[in-house]
């Protein structure tokens, strides 16, 4: 039988502890880590202490806890402190991530355009969130504007989500797919996107509803997108298996079907750049 990967989670905010906010996002993870067939260990909450959080994931780290997630704390604030902690847990250096940076630029020059926000594009207090525990693997948030981070360290895996419920899931949905397809289902996986020109999920539900059953071996789900009054939606396909083109195959042959469900119903598709 195979060993169930062994997964802590650590949120992290003054809020959540002061009573300020109600903390969901460890009851959201623990059900869709556990319907991955992970095996959640431990959920705390942290208050925003460089030295408690540091020490809290190493104690992590030297239990050989698989996957280990950190909500919260990632902002432009200076007391958004979770980055430079994970950072401090595995004795590396932060560093300018370039392809962070322009994720966040990218972002803001986004929210911008659709008139969210007074000015686009890198201010110092935006930067700050590009910079990285060395080695980090930044992942795109299309719901925000701090990326994911995904920092292996040994035998484990640091990943560090928005506190923002919203944009957790976003990311857990959709850029983080591919490493929790291949760590708890076994494999390689192929993540693919396509946006569809409605902004009204429940017209899409019946094309939805027809698809998903008759394609089991692609995982689909509707996500949320930018911020803000926007007129498309996104959707993510994703494949696990052990040959690539094949996987590539089954993710085609969903997508078709996809975008002449909505096709026929009078709605734009495209293909999403992935990033």
């Amino acid at each position: 039988m195979k060993e169930k990967v062994t997964v802590e989670i650590f949120i992290i905010g003054n809020e959540i502890l002061n009573g300020e906010i109600q903390d969901t996002n460890t009851h959201w993870l623990c059900r869709e880590i556990t319907g991955l067939g992970g095996h959640v260990v431990r959920g705390t909450a942290l208050r925003d202490d460089l030295d408690v959080i540091a020490t809290e994931l190493r104690a992590a780290l030297d239990r050989g806890t698989r996957v280990i997630f950190t909500s919260g704390g990632l902002g432009p604030t200076t007391d958004d402190l979770t980055l430079e902690a994970v950072a401090k847990s595995v004795g590396k250096q932060l560093l300018l991530n370039e392809k962070a940076r322009k994720m966040i630029k990218d972002s803001y020059d986004a929210l911008f355009d659709k008139g969210i926000l007074d000015q686009g594009g890198l201010t110092p207090a935006r930067e700050k969130m590009a910079w990285l525990p060395e080695g980090t693997i930044p992942l795109y948030n299309s719901v925000g504007t701090a990326p994911c981070s995904l920092l292996p360290s040994g035998q484990s895996t640091i990943i560090s989500l928005p506190g923002i419920p919203k944009e957790l899931k976003g990311i857990f949905n959709s850029s983080l797919q591919p490493f929790l397809q291949e760590t708890f289902r076994g494999g390689i996986s192929v993540l693919h996107t396509m946006t569809v020109c409605c902004n009204d999920e429940s017209v899409l539900e019946p094309v939805l509803s027809r698809v998903v059953p008759a394609h089991p071996g692609v995982y689909i789900k509707l996500l949320a997108t930018m911020p803000g009054e926007t007129p498309e939606l996104d959707i993510t396909l994703t494949a696990v298996g052990s040959d690539k083109t094949s996987l590539e195959s089954l993710i085609g042959s969903a997508l078709q079907d996809l975008k002449e469900g909505f096709r026929s119903l009078g709605f734009v598709c495209r293909d999403k750049k992935q990033q």
